[in-house]
């Protein structure tokens, strides 16, 4: 299994000295909800930090709290959901997913179907809110660069990926497993040994499972056409064509928000890198940074601090390849 290494991030596109605004990418960030208002907003403060434009948009409830969040920042364009169709058509990239609420039930043979985006004032359970956007906005919009986090990802059926043209997934081990509805596999078996914390594996065995899974994880990239980056103490990130680990980041990065800074980063590179790229770049840097937090104060920081350090550890390692 080939590791990404530093090298990775001299292949990034770098703003040209003489840009203007909008030059150097433009986002659209959908998510939050009244439950969980804060992840998106993670994933907005990042991104906001990579590109020049992030427009965000959330449910009713949670666009109120983020226009108070604006007046404070300036980063970021608050827009409504009816809005948003046009932020979208000028984005390079959308990110979906981060902080969306999730509902119970399968909702596959459900007999509503959103045909238009006002129609999202109709639906008043947000996880239903949840399925139905995110069906409605790929079926809009298959030729976008998709970057599917969280909620969307959590509620959304494999089978929608394949109309896409470029989409990564930034799933969990329990998130792939359900998407993918793998069951009597090494994964959940593994899953099932982690969470209970019965077994400390050892490297050996690390190692093994890891083969395991960027097969499985292999398999399902060239299947559905995406670039999937599993979430773990090794990530695994693989396309259509090619596969690699991760071994930054530490158990710092247990936190809650830190895999919402991850899809925020990894969105912000994919406005003006090929996915797969920006995929490798993001979760090199992320856990980069989080190993210079560990430095300073071990396990002890948490996703803001992580937004705060990714620029600094990115632009100190742009510096070091490029002398």
């Amino acid at each position: 299994m080939e590791k990404i290494t530093a090298e990775i991030v001299k292949k990034l596109y770098l703003p040209p000295k003489n840009s203007h605004k909008g030059q150097n990418g433009k986002l659209t960030i959908i998510g939050g909800s009244k439950l969980f208002h804060g992840a998106s907003l993670w994933a907005l403060k990042i991104a906001s930090r990579i590109v020049d434009m992030v427009f965000y948009t959330s449910t009713i409830e949670n666009v109120a709290l983020t226009q108070d969040f604006n007046k404070k920042l300036y980063d970021f364009i608050s827009v409504s959901m009816e809005e948003a169709l046009n932020y979208i058509e000028e984005s390079d990239a959308v990110l979906i997913g981060p902080g969306m609420a999730r509902a119970a039930g399968d909702l596959s043979k459900c007999e509503y179907i959103m045909k238009d985006i006002k129609e999202i004032k109709d639906i008043e359970n947000e996880g239903i809110l949840t399925y139905h956007l995110t069906k409605y906005l790929f079926k809009k919009y298959p030729q976008k660069k998709w970057i599917i986090d969280a909620g969307a990802l959590q509620m959304m059926d494999s089978e929608w990926l394949k109309p896409l043209k470029q989409v990564v997934i930034t799933p969990h081990l329990k998130e792939f497993i359900n998407l993918f509805n793998i069951a009597g596999n090494t994964c959940r078996s593994e899953h099932k040994r982690r969470t209970s914390a019965v077994i400390d594996p050892s490297p050996a065995e690390r190692d093994q499972d890891d083969e395991k899974r960027c097969s499985l994880v292999s398999q399902k990239a060239k299947e559905y056409n995406c670039v999937i980056v599993l979430k773990g103490p090794t990530d695994i990130v693989c396309s259509p064509t090619n596969c690699l680990i991760n071994k930054t980041g530490n158990e710092g990065m247990t936190k809650g928000g830190t895999g919402d800074v991850l899809a925020g980063l990894i969105a912000g590179l994919a406005c003006k890198n090929d996915l797969f790229l920006a995929a490798c770049a993001g979760v090199y840097i992320n856990g980069l940074a989080g190993d210079e937090l560990y430095k300073t104060v071990g396990p002890y920081f948490n996703a803001s601090d992580l937004c705060d350090q990714i620029p600094k550890t990115m632009w100190k390692l742009i510096q070091l390849l490029s002398s």
